[in-house]
């Protein structure tokens, strides 16, 4: 009996890269992530020998052979030159600027695999967005937008045909950089943003590199907070606020509160532009092992609240706003799908 074809993911990051893997239906191989050292200290030959051994020990772990392989995909944090060529990263070592790394895994892959394999690149959160609409649409054909709030603000948008809207320069859906509307957030005053575009952009007000400046005029509402009193950094401080709001806080509350409004005053933005089928939220917020049922509820019922005045009449009645659900599984499971969407070399 033949086996299976396989398509390959591997999501890399500064420091630890991850492999999975889909059939050619579609469905996942393990629900197990192949996790290597990504090693970018040692150079971008070091990387790349990660990244194969990512793929030869997915491989083995999951009793597949190459000749199953059919392509591979990589996902890799931006900005680039072109594609396949980083640009300056903020994440990986300055000598990096430049490098050609889809040519070298496709060198390298092919020179393991004996014969030509085929490779594809993405931006990590664009393919973390192929991975969760393929996941909530099933044979649907609709357009599916990804929030993940996290450090940053991860944004994706995938069409009808599974594929992400990347852009001519390669920085499409870079959306957590668009500005915020501050006078729907209480005139809220303009955050600094690692971006350094100084206008409010949306990522400093929904995601946890906003949370130092939202704490410090907070915590101005609330003035017998513990907080007050805290020695901790502000970065721990801010840290401690997912956990206080899983026990009812009210200061920790009245932040994600405002987060919540913030990003779904976002969306709005955003599917009035796409007109989508689905919002997926990802992030730390909606983790199940990290809250609890009813915070994700609150959550996730601000986001749709906040965004449904805005919209059109047939999106507010059909609209869905739902978790993500790969976790760490979306960018490996999206950039083997991207792949799949590429005619492999045999």
């Amino acid at each position: 009996m033949a086996k299976p074809d396989i398509f390959i993911g591997t999501d890399s990051g500064a420091t630890t890269s991850k492999t999975g893997g889909i059939f050619a239906d579609g469905t996942v191989i393990s629900q197990e992530l192949r996790q290597s050292s990504t090693n970018s200290k040692d150079g971008t030959a070091a990387v790349i020998a990660g990244w194969v051994e990512g793929v030869r020990g997915f491989l083995v772990d999951n009793e597949i052979t190459w000749d199953q392989v059919r392509g591979v995909g990589l996902a890799l944090p931006g900005p680039y030159q072109a594609y396949g060529v980083l640009d300056k990263s903020a994440n990986l070592p300055a000598s990096f600027e430049g490098w050609n790394f889809l040519a070298d895994y496709t060198a390298a892959l092919s020179a393991e695999a004996g014969r030509p394999v085929f490779v594809a690149t993405g931006n990590d959160g664009d393919l973390g967005g192929v991975g969760e609409a393929h996941a909530v649409r099933g044979d649907r054909k609709v357009g599916v937008i990804l929030l993940a709030p996290g450090s940053g603000l991860g944004c994706a948008y995938v069409n009808a045909d599974g594929l992400h809207l990347g852009g001519d320069n390669f920085a499409g859906m870079e959306a957590g950089h668009m500005p915020a509307p501050l006078h729907l957030l209480g005139n809220a005053p303009v955050y600094e943003c690692g971006c350094g575009k100084g206008w409010g952009c949306i990522e400093a007000y929904t995601t946890i590199s906003g949370l130092p400046q939202l704490l410090r005029d907070t915590l101005k509402r609330y003035p017998d907070h513990e907080l007050h009193q805290s020695e901790l950094p502000i970065k721990q401080q801010c840290f401690s606020l997912r956990d206080r709001a899983q026990v009812g806080d009210p200061l920790a509350l009245d932040m994600f509160d405002f987060q919540a409004k913030a990003l779904g005053l976002h969306a709005a933005n955003l599917i009035t532009a796409l007109d989508p089928a689905y919002v997926v939220i990802g992030g730390g917020l909606i983790d199940p092992e990290s809250t609890t049922p009813e915070f994700r509820k609150r959550y996730l019922d601000g986001i749709r609240d906040a965004a449904l005045p805005y919209l059109f009449p047939a999106q507010r009645a059909n609209i869905q706003f739902v978790p993500a659900t790969l976790g760490e599984l979306s960018q490996s499971i999206g950039a083997a799908l991207l792949a799949r969407h590429r005619p492999a070399l045999n």
